[in-house]
């Protein structure tokens, strides 16, 4: 046995969205990383807006106590061509970030720019080079849907990064088509 043990640090991931929140978790023990889980929290549209931000925190929160995450991160989410769509998603990003809070853990912050470009080398990769590699970096047999591989890779760049990848310098980028370019 070394004489440095390795910790196991579990992280879970979360790709917020009204209708889909998908979520992802993973353990980080050395360089290595596993799956423990990842899936998605789906809302009824034709429920109250009230309602499926309940629906959203209260999943949350359930993901908290039972996987017990020490570390959590949330994409940060940015202008969309829709007004209406980016408040109703900033929305249900504050009752994802809430219950993480409210469940005693930090929130770090990624723009899909620096998971893309932490998990699959391009900050402009599509969603299913996420997918592809997600499934490649966690040994797993099948793709993840494309919510839960988002949340996972979240898990992972910040597994990669650590709280050095929060602090990337965005200056001389802009907003284009909802992403940081």
């Amino acid at each position: 046995m070394s004489l440095i043990e390795k910790r196991t640090i579990r992280i879970l991931g979360i790709d917020p969205g009204l209708r889909i929140t998908g979520f992802g978790v993973i353990e980080k023990t050395g360089s290595t990383l596993s799956y423990v889980a990842s899936g998605c929290i789906r809302t009824e549209a034709r429920t109250s807006l009230p309602s499926r931000l309940g629906t959203i925190h209260a999943g949350v929160r359930e993901l908290v106590l039972q996987y017990q995450p020490e570390q959590s991160v949330v994409e940060i989410v940015f202008v969309n061509v829709n007004p209406q769509s980016t408040l109703l998603l900033g929305q249900a990003r504050g009752a994802a970030i809430t219950a993480l809070v409210a469940g005693g853990l930090e929130v770090a912050e990624y723009t899909a720019l620096q998971v893309k470009q932490a998990v699959v080398g391009n900050g402009h990769a599509d969603k299913r080079q996420v997918q592809h590699m997600v499934r490649r970096l966690l040994s797993l047999t099948g793709d993840p849907s494309p919510d839960a591989a988002d949340a996972l890779a979240c898990a992972i760049a910040h597994a990669h990064g650590g709280q050095g990848m929060g602090s990337m310098t965005t200056k001389g980028l802009r907003v284009r088509n909802g992403r940081l370019v």
